[in-house]
């Protein structure tokens, strides 16, 4: 629905000191690459490239045409293997499909980009997009691991399939001694899936399926193959949990299995035990799940929170099935989960205290965004944040920066841009969604954040909170908010916006500019530079 949309959480999760002795350990590491395939066919990383084209798939049961990337659905996942890796992701723009956008940007999603707000991803406010017949280089180095995704920052085109999952592995992940089994395997992605494409797509666009690893059935659709993850008894597994979606939140589960989760957005958390989470879009989990129980066929569920809940046919299912099970599907009946993951019991494995001093406005800037809606036109809804739409302007922001712009108020759009100094505490508050679309995700590009505190309470942890970079605003309920903070150490233009991507396409974002002095010397590559001149050129004409 077009009152559902998400902003990414922007804030760094771990500090430079704590990062730097890891590289350190790292960069002596050898390692071999192995080729591996899984759920999403041959992965990339992390040099590759990334090939984007149009074809006719089926993921439950009903044929469109859709984006793949590598000629695979659902899109292969990217690899990293060790904290400091330098990724050098080739997109190469062929699609040719007039009813869904053929011009593109990819977004690393979580992955901080310092020194490379360039690399960042997203159309109209750190690149201008890729046209077809067209390639663009990504690099970008990293002291980052967990789960990540990638995904399209252009119009609704991640909605049409350019949306995969993204992972850089630890090798001396702290965590390590709780599971037995962390690969390509195990990686389970929660996508929603409609039968129009995006240029196509009804008033109202609701979701047709649940895919789960790119399976999924429909209600009144065939009984089209699920998702199968394989596990062996007495082996423990950690399952990287990833949200593609483009609108709904997700209760997940696992029948007869707790879950014991250790990440949450690239961050390692202590670890804490449940029996259901919900996920809302662009958020990850790492859970551990031992397998000690029979040897059987478990239901696992992905249930949205809004049309389309229910299991008739098997819908918003995939397949557990251990080693020796039979090839059928589970008998398993799901129960209300007694132990769901609150937000607000998770906590950092590694201590980062929470910048600027411990209370409400005790940073050196705090920011009020409120929510807003309009649609006294129904042709042409918007949503506000701070009291502005954000419209995508004809220059990109990092474009205008480097082009001179010193100030927020020289920035197109007026009114979407907060000029943030550097090496300072800034909080971020977000009072509960006032419409019928919460609640709202928000990502932050280039940081992870310290949530003070959660949607859904009242009070503010300024001990130990949870460090994450995507965060739910809560529902519609006087009173709620969300209140985060992060250190500006990261200088560039950065995202933040809600992460339904229907919402976000109507204006429910907002850019922070963050020490835009050093941005205005950022090194852009030649490639970069050429990529708006290319776009102004074909006005408009290959964009679809």
């Amino acid at each position: 629905m077009f009152q559902d949309v998400v902003i990414k959480g922007l804030h760094r999760c771990m500090p430079r000191d704590f990062a730097r002795p890891l590289l350190s350990m790292h960069s002596s590491i050898l390692y071999v690459l192995v080729a591996l395939t899984s759920a999403y066919g041959s992965t990339i990383g992390p040099v590759g490239d990334v090939h984007l084209t149009n074809q006719q798939v089926s993921p439950d049961g009903f044929s469109r045409s859709a984006i793949v990337i590598n000629g695979a659905f659902p899109a292969p996942l990217i690899n990293g293997y060790m904290v400091s890796e330098l990724f050098q992701l080739n997109v190469i723009d062929g699609l040719t499909d007039t009813s869904m956008p053929r011009a593109s940007s990819i977004h690393w999603h979580g992955i901080f980009q310092e020194n490379s707000n360039w690399a960042d991803g997203v159309s109209f406010v750190t690149q201008c997009p890729i046209l077809p017949g067209n390639a663009f280089l990504y690099e970008f180095s990293t002291l980052q691991s967990g789960t990540f995704w990638y995904h399209s920052h252009f119009a609704l085109q991640y909605c049409d399939g350019l949306r995969g999952p993204f992972v850089i592995y630890d090798p001396f992940d702290p965590l390590a001694y709780l599971y037995d089994v962390d690969d390509e395997t195990t990686v389970i992605t929660l996508a929603d899936w409609n039968h129009f494409t995006t240029n196509n797509l009804p008033a109202v666009p609701n979701f047709s399926s649940v895919l789960i690893n790119g399976l999924g059935r429909f209600l009144g659709g065939p009984l089209s193959p699920l998702a199968v993850i394989s596990v062996k008894h007495g082996l423990r597994y950690r399952f990287r949990l990833v949200s593609l979606s483009c609108d709904p939140s997700f209760t997940f589960k696992i029948d007869g299995h707790n879950m014991t989760i250790i990440e949450a957005d690239g961050i390692s958390q202590r670890p804490v035990t449940v029996d259901s989470l919900q996920i809302f879009a662009g958020q990850r989990y790492s859970f551990v799940l031992d397998a000690n129980q029979k040897v059987d066929n478990y239901w696992i569920r992905a249930i949205p929170d809004y049309v389309n809940s229910g299991f008739q046919n098997n819908t918003n299912s995939a397949i557990l099935r251990y080693v020796g099970a039979s090839e059928a599907d589970p008998t398993t009946v799901t129960r209300n989960g007694t132990n769901l993951l609150n937000e607000t019991d998770l906590h950092p494995l590694i201590p980062v205290p929470v910048p600027g001093a411990h209370h409400v406005g005790g940073a050196d800037v705090s920011i009020n965004l409120e929510i807003g809606v309009d649609f006294s036109d129904p042709t042409a809804p918007k949503y506000t944040l701070g009291g502005s739409s954000f419209l995508p302007p004809t220059s990109p922001a990092l474009l205008q920066i480097l082009s001179g712009a010193s100030l927020a108020p020289d920035l197109l759009p007026s009114g979407s841009y907060y000029a943030l100094p550097p090496n300072k505490v800034i909080e971020i508050s977000i009072p509960g969604g006032s419409d019928g679309g919460a609640p709202h995700p928000f990502h932050l590009h280039g940081h992870a954040f310290h949530v003070v505190r959660s949607a859904g309470s009242t009070e503010y942890n300024w001990n130990d909170p949870v460090i994450r970079d995507t965060v739910s605003t809560g529902t519609a309920t006087a009173g709620d908010n969300v209140t985060f903070r992060f250190v500006t150490d990261n200088a560039g233009p950065w995202f933040l916006h809600c992460h339904i991507d229907y919402h976000l396409d109507i204006g429910l974002a907002v850019v922070l500019v963050e020490d835009i002095k050093t941005t205005q010397h950022e090194y852009v590559p030649e490639a970069w530079d050429r990529l708006c001149p290319i776009y102004d050129a074909a006005n408009g004409t290959q964009l679809a």
